[in-house]
């Protein structure tokens, strides 16, 4: 069969069963191949998680689908390329960065053993060049890879991948992120074989999910999608308007929210670049300050001292109000609480105080404070919603934004298990994960 690309033959679609459940692997592998993919691969997760045994189980169960072993071999090559085989795995990976010896005894091993050999060139140094290498020596696929890790800092394959289709006419796959809107670009940049991973396997849809890629890799069609998608730091307040502070906090390795700071008055999401304020306890001239310096979307973030000497009210509220300003938080006390109510304003703060200080002057504006037990800078995010108040470093918008979708996405994959039958418990084996003393 023929793709978009006149008489090159169509790429594959290769699903990632990134999971470190087997059960769940095999089931999504169920809908994956009924979507239409040409390959399931056991991720490399799954193999550490479960061993050799779900490629056996993934053989048994696809006994006419190409299983893909990502054993991402370093050592021990022919040992390692032998027991893949062996389990029915049809290609097993090893890493460009192994010792030449290695690839060499992995693309020995694999002749011996009718096993395809993939080297995937992560991290590797000139990969064009050394694809050629790899080529010269006989190995049976290339990999073109942008790992996860380099995928949330907004890292892409394409560039790379053009550069090795130029150097090698050898199989060449590609991964990294690769959903629906995209899938079309890696074929047009020289893809052979396209990995996908989260934009199927996190679907709330399988099935749907892999017949929409294998159809765009057939016609070339860009299918947009609001999910499974890469951002930069200025998508910030649009992802994090989406997505929950728990999924921002579970980002952040379940760090970043502040403690003892409640919402006193506004309701929804509250998303803004931090505009800091440094005050003594009482003197508001500062908060107050700061709010000509602050821009529309802002929130103004007040360390004052988590005393209970107001340094916040109404008059101030109206001022954000026409300034369209998102909100206010403070580490100390704020007061009109009721007027501010009506305003629908977002205030968050330690206390609510009727008594004030006095405009005194102290402080400073735009420095790095002490907030709810975390130092917030100027022009980090601050993001707030029924469930809490978190902080996103500003150097980290972008990975922090990426992880936090991947968060929301694999909650939607689990919540559709759940609701097809299930409890939380059994779509994620809890007793098993328990840690042992």
């Amino acid at each position: 069969m023929t793709g978009f690309l006149g008489n090159r033959p169509m790429a594959k679609l290769q699903v990632a069963l990134d999971f470190v459940d087997l059960s769940r692997a095999l089931k999504c592998g169920e809908a994956a191949v009924a979507g239409g993919a040409d390959i399931l691969e056991a991720g490399t997760p799954l193999i550490k998680s479960e061993g050799l045994n779900a490629v056996r189980a993934l053989k048994k169960h696809f006994p006419r689908v190409e299983i893909v072993a990502d054993m991402k071999t370093v050592d021990a090559g022919r040992t390692e390329i032998e027991s893949a085989a062996k389990a029915g795995a049809t290609v097993a990976t090893v890493l460009g960065l192994s010792s030449l010896s290695t690839i060499e005894e992995c693309i020995e091993a694999g002749r011996n053993y009718g096993i395809k050999i993939a080297v995937d060139l992560l991290g590797v140094g000139d990969p064009g060049e050394f694809a050629s290498r790899l080529e010269a020596l006989g190995v049976d696929e290339v990999g073109v890879h942008t790992a996860i890790d380099d995928q949330m800092r907004g890292g892409s394959p394409f560039a790379l991948l053009e550069e090795v289709r130029r150097a090698v006419a050898v199989t060449i796959s590609v991964a990294g992120g690769i959903n629906s809107e995209t899938a079309a670009a890696a074929v047009a940049s020289g893809a052979d074989i396209v990995i996908v991973g989260g934009a199927v396997i996190k679907a709330k849809d399988v099935r749907g999910a892999a017949a929409t890629i294998k159809e765009a890799l057939a016609t070339g069609a860009v299918v947009k999608t609001e999910l499974f998608r890469r951002f930069t730091g200025a998508d910030a307040i649009a992802v994090f308007s989406r997505v929950s502070t728990p999924n921002i906090s579970d980002a952040m390795h379940r760090t970043g929210s502040f403690t003892g700071l409640k919402r006193f008055s506004g309701a929804g999401k509250l998303v803004g670049r931090a505009v800091t304020v440094r005050t003594y306890p009482g003197d508001w001239a500062k908060p107050v300050e700061a709010i000509d310096l602050a821009q529309p979307g802002d929130v103004i973030v007040v360390d004052a001292g988590g005393q209970e000497i107001a340094v916040w009210g109404e008059l101030a509220t109206e001022s954000c109000l026409q300034k369209k300003i998102a909100g206010v938080v403070i580490d100390g006390a704020v007061r009109d609480i009721d007027d501010i109510r009506k305003l629908d304003f977002q205030a968050w703060a330690r206390f609510v105080n009727p008594t004030a200080g006095e405009p005194k002057g102290f402080g400073e504006i735009n420095v790095p404070v002490a907030v709810g037990g975390l130092e917030v800078a100027p022009g980090d995010y601050i993001v707030g919603d029924d469930s809490g108040l978190v902080r996103v470093p500003r150097a980290k918008l972008a990975e922090i934004a990426n992880r936090s979708m991947d968060c929301l996405e694999k909650e939607n994959r689990i919540r559709e298990e759940i609701r097809e039958g299930s409890t939380l418990s059994s779509v994620t084996e809890l007793l098993r994960w328990e840690k042992k003393s």
